[in-house]
């Protein structure tokens, strides 16, 4: 399917028209700086705004600087990212602020720990900008549910090519801010895009899943030091998922093991 130059620039003054009228005032958005901007992302993995809003400011309270969160105790970052889930995030986030501590900010910000293509291109748009490519769930949705109505199984690339003729040009920050917010807008108004993204796999039900056994984990953590006998008492019935949940966090360094006792 084929789109004018009259189709991309009809849907670019719908996106920033609906902005104008109706924009976020997300703390994120009141900076460049590229290590507030980076905990935002990270944070917003998974995660939905208006829950992410509360965890983002205290956290940036603690941890003003990258130099402040890569001093700090691995155990202090997971305390201030509990309740968020996908403990991960929080230490890939330490890591990032610690090669940026010890390298400076890359020019290739992939290096950086945690950080793939999708949030370099945010980094880049939002911190400094640049005409870089942001795909994420939102801007999915804005962008098919306007030239994918139809269509199953599109492909990123197909949407890639949208923005590359949509974005204009050194209005990056803008542009994105106002694509998502008009893509979060289509959600609430009941447009439901996912299913038609090529390799959409809808996300298993936490409850009973290894992910809520790992934060469960890590919570009984957080109040202190636990034998494994009192981490498996956490779900008796479900005992295999706890030693796998263990070992997991164990190898991803999230938490300590002496002797009998696990602790962060």
């Amino acid at each position: 399917m084929s789109f004018t130059n009259s189709d991309v620039l009809r849907f670019r003054r719908v996106v920033l028209q609906y902005y104008k009228k109706h924009k976020r005032n997300l703390p994120w958005r009141r900076t460049t700086d590229l290590y507030k901007i980076l905990v935002s992302e990270l944070m917003l993995q998974q995660t939905q705004v208006d829950r992410v809003i509360p965890y983002y400011t205290r956290f940036i309270k603690k941890f003003p600087t990258t130099h402040a969160l890569s001093k700090a105790p691995l155990k202090d970052v997971l305390s201030a990212w509990q309740g968020l889930g996908y403990n991960r995030r929080a230490k890939f986030l330490q890591q990032a602020a610690a090669y940026i501590e010890e390298r400076g900010i890359p020019e290739d910000l992939t290096l950086l720990p945690g950080v793939g293509r999708y949030t370099a291109g945010a980094l880049a748009a939002f911190s400094y900008n640049k005409d870089a490519i942001v795909i994420e769930t939102n801007i999915r949705t804005a962008v098919m549910h306007h030239f994918f109505p139809k269509r199953k199984k599109v492909a990123d690339t197909e949407i890639e090519k949208i923005l590359k003729k949509a974005l204009p040009k050194g209005n990056a920050r803008v542009f994105y801010s106002a694509l998502m917010d008009y893509g979060a807008h289509l959600k609430r108004s009941g447009v439901r895009t996912n299913h038609k993204q090529k390799g959409y796999k809808p996300q298993s039900a936490f409850k009973g899943s290894l992910r809520e056994v790992r934060g469960r984990v890590l919570k009984s953590l957080h109040e202190g030091r636990k034998t494994e006998k009192a981490l498996y008492v956490l779900f008796p019935k479900r005992r295999e998922q706890v030693e796998t949940a263990l070992n997991e966090l164990l190898k991803e360094k999230l938490i300590q093991k002496r002797g009998s006792m696990y602790f962060l």
